[in-house]
């Protein structure tokens, strides 16, 4: 019997055997995303990330056959030195009949880009591993060398993640596709572009409900002029973001170990060797010019090392030698600009966990324990309460084919979500369904008295979010309100005092009004004893920061460095840095 069984049982294909064949066999984006937990990036052996064949690699320009830059490594370079390269490539006449004009159009094309502030990015770069504001801008340089006339464009936010110095390139740009015949729409919330328009439009007075008037339009002066408009007030140094009095300073020396997160040896993408340091209990922000290496020094090496660390993540950190300091912290959070949830179901309310409390609320309710209803009968995600034809969302989704899916309003339920029975059940007059059409604000007076939730839509208000619905579909929020929510959701629990913030761009999207509130927010997580860690480069953030780490000193092969650490008047004295000469005259204006 025994034998037999030997016989016919199947060898034991292997573990990795299986998860390769469930990924290239499962329809599942959920099994997917398991997956990618078992599976990291590996340079391929043949080719070395050179993506070709030898025999298209022996082609070379520049120098003796085989001597010179094949393809892939012309494309490794930045497009400021490809440019730069071709331009001196020397060629024979008999070169020259074939490649002027194709050395011409390359030279045309890189310098577009050039000119809106990327010629660090190198050539090859993977689109996905892009910025929005450095899309957009490719986008843009795309434009520029059409020479359209008549055309109308509409930017939004064109300078996110734009430095001060890159600023007037951008500027430029945008002037010029002017000066073709073309109108230029921006909306934008940066001084320098709001000051160059020909032309404002001022919205408000308030956000949301409270907004979608026009406040004031005509030229800076005429806005500025404008007694009911809060950006002219900004605009005229009337109102400002003031300087902290009082600096709050490292409790230890930069060498010694206590009181400090410090990265050694961080050599991932451009940086060179680095050797950062981060005063713990501060707020730090890391500045400097697009590509000079902000992101990969925070993100790729300490974020991802932190994770590893803390909450044994599989993802492998950014090159470096190694981290000091990871005993002094006990838990990291990244407050970054993705979506609070991809479904209509995720909303203000399910991520800051208020709807919990909400729901329990209405099943305590004596007309709802008389049906037996549980709070389960007030989530949209179960069967139940919701309305089953809309599956709790509202909306129905309508793929369009080539075209982006569109949503319309659920015919059965009129975008309440919840079946007849359901709403029948009302706390002071309001069912559930009113409770996701009320504002934050609204909701904070109805909801007073209730334990639990207070704190939690309290924190909304603080982070400026007082205008959104409550049950504001997680699709429709823009990267700017869904940072501010996960903020929220931070500022109302528990502080530990020994916690890690990492944000990146916090202040994209939003007004001076908003920056001002959102700084009140990131003082009292610090004043809690935690480290904030900013990649910034609005001005108005980077002056009230305690400390700067400020890199560079170019972007790119010419990034990569610390130019200068330490309190902003220190960056703002430093000659060599891009990021102190814009901060000196704000320092000295307060």
């Amino acid at each position: 019997g025994k034998a037999a069984a030997t016989k016919t049982a199947r060898p034991f294909e292997g573990v990795l055997q299986q998860l390769m064949s469930l990924s290239q066999t499962t329809d599942s984006q959920m099994t997917l995303r398991r997956l990618q937990n078992y599976s990291g990036r590996q340079t391929c052996r043949a080719c070395h990330g050179d993506r070709l064949r030898p025999e298209v690699l022996a082609v070379t320009l520049g120098g003796p056959p085989g001597l010179g830059l094949n393809i892939a490594q012309y494309c490794r370079l930045s497009i400021s030195s490809a440019r730069r390269w071709l331009n001196e490539l020397a060629m024979t006449s008999f070169q020259e009949k074939i490649g002027a004009e194709v050395k011409r159009e390359i030279l045309a094309r890189l310098g577009f880009l050039e000119e809106v502030g990327l010629g660090y990015l190198s050539l090859n770069r993977e689109s996905g591993t892009l910025s929005g504001g450095e899309a957009q801008r490719i986008r843009l340089a795309t434009q520029i060398g059409s020479k359209l006339t008549g055309v109308l464009y509409i930017l939004d936010e064109p300078s996110i993640g734009l430095h001060q110095r890159d600023n007037e390139r951008l500027l430029g740009t945008l002037r010029q596709l002017r000066d073709l015949g073309n109108s230029v729409v921006v909306v934008e919330h940066d001084e320098d572009t709001i000051m160059a328009a020909d032309y404002l439009v001022d919205m408000g007075p308030g956000a949301g409900a409270r907004g979608g008037y026009v406040v004031a339009a005509g030229s800076v002066a005429e806005v500025v002029a404008n007694r009911k408009s809060v950006t002219g007030r900004y605009l005229s140094g009337e109102v400002k973001i003031s300087v902290p009095r009082a600096r709050k300073l490292p409790a230890d020396d930069v060498d010694i170990d206590i009181g400090w997160l410090r990265v050694l040896g961080a050599s991932e993408n451009n940086l060179k060797n680095v050797d950062a340091a981060f005063p713990l209990g501060l707020m730090t922000c890391v500045t400097g010019v697009s590509g000079s290496g902000k992101s990969t020094l925070v993100n790729d090496v300490l974020s991802t090392a932190l994770h590893r660390h803390l909450h044994h993540s599989k993802e492998k950190p950014g090159a470096h030698r190694e981290i000091r300091g990871l005993n002094e912290v006990d838990k990291i959070i990244v407050i970054d600009q993705t979506p609070i949830g991809r479904t209509p179901r995720s909303n203000p309310l399910t991520y800051t966990g208020a709807f919990n409390v909400i729901r329990d609320l209405f099943a305590q309710l004596p007309s709802a324990r008389v049906r037996g209803y549980g709070a389960g009968r007030f989530s949209f995600n179960v069967k139940g309460g919701r309305c089953e034809h809309c599956e709790g969302d509202g909306v129905i989704k309508i793929e369009m084919n080539f075209l982006p899916a569109v949503y319309v309003t659920c015919e059965v339920c009129q975008g309440k979500r919840f079946n007849r029975e359901t709403l029948e059940i009302t706390y002071k007059g309001v069912n559930i369904a009113d409770v996701l059409e009320m504002t934050v604000d609204d909701g904070l007076t109805f909801f007073r008295n209730v334990p639990g939730l207070h704190d939690k839509l309290d924190a909304l208000t603080q982070v400026g979010l007082g205008y959104l619905r409550l049950g504001q579909q997680a699709t429709t929020l823009s990267g700017g309100e869904a940072q501010r929510i996960k903020l929220a959701a931070e500022l109302a629990k528990k502080a530990t005092g020994r916690t890690v913030y990492i944000l990146d761009e916090p202040t994209t999207g939003l007004h001076f009004a908003d920056i001002d509130q959102l700084l009140q927010v990131l003082v009292k997580l610090r004043n809690s004893g935690n480290t904030l860690i900013i990649i910034e480069h609005q001005l108005d953030v980077i002056k009230c920061a305690d400390w700067i780490i400020d890199m560079g000193p170019e972007g790119g092969d010419g990034g990569g460095m610390i130019v200068v650490s330490g309190p902003p008047e220190r960056i703002a004295a430093f000659k060599g840095s891009h990021t102190g000469r814009f901060l000196a005259p704000l320092l000295k204006r307060g």
